[in-house]
């Protein structure tokens, strides 16, 4: 896997499964931008590492739920970098209330970060890989999109809403030379697991790993791989599909 010289812009990459993503990158070449919008701590420490490896960060502060964040993310990665190939769609946030406590508030906060920003990133960023010959955008979904989960139902609706864009992105962006795919995990330990009720026992994670056929949860790392593998061409004839890495939790009944 050589990413040598590509430019890769990573949403929501200050921690969590975007800084692993962000690592991995870097780690195989490539030069980082790091996107975050409130804790711009994280962010900055993502980009030292990533500088460590001898690769060049830039980190951008940028609400990708609005218009003006979507400019800002890909003009600084033109000014920085001269160009585009690879994007990863991995912001998120959420409502996180049951179905009679949600607000229309909370639908479009969550859809607008999501969801919509995946659309009009790509839209934003397909000129620049277009001018390169190719480029590839991974987004990042979640089991809530196909499943019910305590709590998720904006969330879920706008995962389910990532994985449609996701298709029509892989048909329209495909003679750009643009190969377009997503990612669903499974019960991945991250701090966003905190904001689930569910999620507050301990107990919880213990009994996913113990129901997963792997034998253990899902790891950021375990997502990176897949994801970085989305971006190579190895993976040319994979186009609009949304890749489920679960460990085989899915396949019980």
């Amino acid at each position: 896997m050589d990413f040598t010289n590509k430019v890769a812009v990573i949403t929501g990459s200050g921690r969590g499964i975007g800084r692993s993503i962000a690592l991995h990158f870097a780690q195989h070449g490539a030069d980082i931008v790091v996107n975050f919008f409130r804790n711009r701590a994280p962010a900055e420490d993502t980009a030292a590492e990533i500088e460590k490896l001898g690769r060049k960060a830039i980190v951008v502060k940028a609400d990708v739920g609005e218009p003006e964040g979507i400019e800002t993310l890909i003009d600084e990665t033109e000014k920085a970098f001269g160009g585009l190939d690879i994007l990863i769609c991995n912001a998120a946030s959420g409502y996180n209330r049951p179905v009679m406590e949600q607000k229309i508030k909370g639908w479009d906060w969550t859809l607008n970060i999501n969801a919509r920003s995946v659309l009009f990133l790509a839209q934003k960023a397909a000129p620049l890989m277009h001018k390169r010959g190719r480029g590839y955008i991974v987004s990042l979904s979640s089991l809530g999109s196909i499943r019910v989960m305590p709590d998720y139902v904006v969330v879920g609706a706008s995962k389910a809403a990532i994985e449609a864009i996701t298709r029509y992105l892989a048909v329209e962006l495909a003679p750009l030379g643009i190969v377009v795919n997503a990612v669903s995990g499974g019960v991945v330990e991250t701090e966003a697991l905190k904001h689930f009720r569910i999620m507050k026992n301990d107990n919880i994670l213990v009994a996913a790993a113990d129901r997963t056929p792997a034998g253990r949860i899902v790891t950021p790392e375990d997502i990176a791989n897949v994801v970085a593998y989305l971006c190579t061409p190895q993976a040319e004839m994979i186009r609009g599909q949304t890749i489920i890495v679960d460990g085989g939790y899915t396949l019980l009944v």
